[in-house]
């Protein structure tokens, strides 16, 4: 009994407290709120009303009048940038760094939104000077990142290699991938300013850094092809199937030509038709039809694309059929048969695609390094669609 009225005796005393500090956080509140300009809560009540350019303006005035509303003029500067108003956003973070007031970390974060501004605006050099500051602050993977897509857009693939190394150390992230394209890169800019031996030295690197690169191995096929050393190009194109057979289609034509070149076709064949039934991809499918229709007539290469259309059904290895059907049907049927090809043909068309596995952008040809985000190796070597149909033999 003793110790329930004690505690009766001490719940006034905590709602006292209570209210008491409750007054205190009021009185806090509404002083702060009396020091605000008229400005800015004219800013929000156009805010609340839809009025968003208006309300930028109201805030712009508070923070010309109010020096201290550090964290305002970063918010505006951002809101700048992302609408575009580029050079609106660079004079905001502009008066940032250059305030004495700013303690470290905010001048920090104030030279990281200028760079960035300076990128928007298509300033790379302004940009890359700001980011090298910042590559010992806590926006350093930010700045390295920036720098790298800075690097490859101006083709300057040495920066690019050692920027991506320095990132892979920094962050763990694997770019080997990326630096073996970057390699490819100074090899293809190596071999049109006829400097063969460094073209053929930054492959070397290419696959010494990453074995699987397979396209360093088709570019050593086509310069071997265009010296006259076609056994050669041949033995690198066909290596492709130990690395990455899904590639093959990439130099299946390349082949077919130095094949017939060699008085090989019949072997080619032969070798293009394996290919085919175990790494399936109807690019290569319409290559080996080809060769196959070239080598051993129309009978032969529609019983190709019949065994295809049957193991694995599709839209274009339908079309491929009707193709084959084209080339031996009689000549009073040929208009039908053209028709339904017509209409099959034109479907594919507009269903097969590359697919970019980032971004999502699509394109009629494969890419190594994707024009829409600027990813390498992010097209998967088949058309969209085709990876389950690859995959589901019948």
């Amino acid at each position: 009994m003793d110790f329930q009225a004690y505690w009766l005796l001490a719940l006034p005393v905590f709602f006292g407290l209570g209210w008491l500090a409750a007054r205190v956080d009021i009185r806090h509140l509404l002083s702060e709120s009396r020091a605000l300009p008229a400005s800015y809560f004219k800013g929000l009540n156009f805010l609340l009303n839809e009025q968003p350019d208006k309300a930028i303006e109201s805030f712009i005035e508070v923070a010309r009048a109010e020096q201290q509303t550090v964290e305002l003029q970063f918010a505006l500067g951002g809101l700048f940038r992302r609408r575009g108003e580029v050079d609106r956003a660079t004079r905001m973070h502009q008066n940032l760094v250059e305030r004495t007031d700013l303690g470290h970390q905010q001048r920090t974060d104030a030279l990281y939104e200028l760079a960035q501004d300076y990128l928007k605006a298509g300033l790379l050099d302004r940009a890359e000077t700001l980011f090298l500051q910042l590559c010992d602050s806590d926006h350093e993977e930010e700045a390295l990142r920036h720098l790298l897509d800075i690097f490859v857009t101006e083709k300057d693939w040495n920066k690019a290699i050692d920027t991506a190394q320095i990132l892979s150390r920094k962050t763990g992230e694997d770019l080997t991938g990326d630096m073996a394209n970057y390699y490819c890169e100074q090899a293809t800019l190596a071999y049109t300013h006829s400097q063969m031996d460094e073209a053929h030295q930054h492959l070397v690197q290419a696959l010494t850094l990453h074995r699987k690169c397979v396209r360093a191995l088709i570019l050593q096929g086509e310069w071997a092809w265009r010296a006259g050393k076609v056994e050669e190009a041949c033995e690198l194109w066909q290596s492709i199937e130990q690395v990455d057979p899904a590639y093959l289609f990439l130099v299946a034509n390349s082949l077919t030509d130095a094949w017939r070149q060699q008085g090989r076709l019949v072997e080619g064949s032969i070798l293009l038709r394996g290919w085919s039934e175990r790494y399936p991809n109807i690019d290569l499918l319409s290559m080996t039809f080809q060769l196959v229709l070239e080598v051993h007539g129309g009978d032969e290469a529609l019983r190709l694309v019949r065994a295809e259309l049957e193991r694995r059904p599709s839209l274009g290895s339908l079309d491929k059929f009707l193709e084959g059907q084209l080339v031996v049907v009689p000549v009073e049927q040929r208009q039908a048969v053209q028709l339904m090809r017509d209409i099959v043909h034109g479907h594919f068309e507009r269903q097969s695609a590359y697919q970019c596995q980032r971004c999502g952008f699509k394109a009629r040809s494969f890419h190594w390094h994707c024009p829409a985000c600027g990813g390498w190796d992010t097209y998967p070597p088949r058309r969209q669609g085709e990876s389950d149909w690859a995959q589901s033999p019948r």
